[in-house]
C-alpha cells in the first residue's frame, strides 16, 4: 500500500482549504509551540551578562544549532478558510475575500456592514 493512503485517514487540525504550504506552516507553528521554551532559555542566558563567557558562547551555540522551523519569522500568516498567503486580518485569520463572504453571510459575530 503506497504511503499516501494513510496519510489521508489522518486527521490535521487545520481549517478548510489544505494543499502543501498550509501543511508546511503547520509543520513550523508545531515545531515553533514545541522549541519556544528552549528557545526562550538559551536567548536569556545569551543575553545576560553576569553569566560567565563559556556559558554564554555555549548557549549562543546551541541556539544557533537549533532547527530553523524553530524560529518565529519563520511562520506566515494564512487564511483559514483559503490557504491563502496575502491580504490576511490577524484577529480573524482570514484572507479579505473570505473574511467579506463570511461577514455577509453574518457567520461572524460582532462584524456588520457599515452603514451612516
Amino acid at each position: 500500500m503506497f504511503p499516501t493512503a494513510t496519510l489521508l485517514k489522518k486527521v490535521l487540525p487545520i481549517g478548510g482549504w489544505v494543499n502543501s504550504r498550509v501543511l508546511k506552516d503547520h509543520s513550523k507553528r508545531v515545531a515553533f509551540a514545541a522549541a519556544e521554551e528552549r528557545r526562550q532559555a538559551l536567548r536569556f542566558i545569551t543575553r545576560n551578562t553576569q553569566l560567565s563567557q563559556m556559558q554564554r558562547l555555549k548557549a549562543q551555540l546551541e541556539l544557533n544549532s537549533m532547527h530553523a522551523h524553530t524560529r518565529p519569522t519563520q511562520i506566515k500568516n494564512r487564511c483559514i478558510m483559503a490557504g491563502k498567503g496575502r491580504g490576511v486580518f490577524r484577529d480573524f485569520r482570514m484572507c479579505r475575500f473570505q473574511f467579506r463572504l463570511n461577514a455577509l453571510a453574518g457567520d461572524l459575530p460582532g462584524v456588520k456592514k457599515a452603514s451612516w
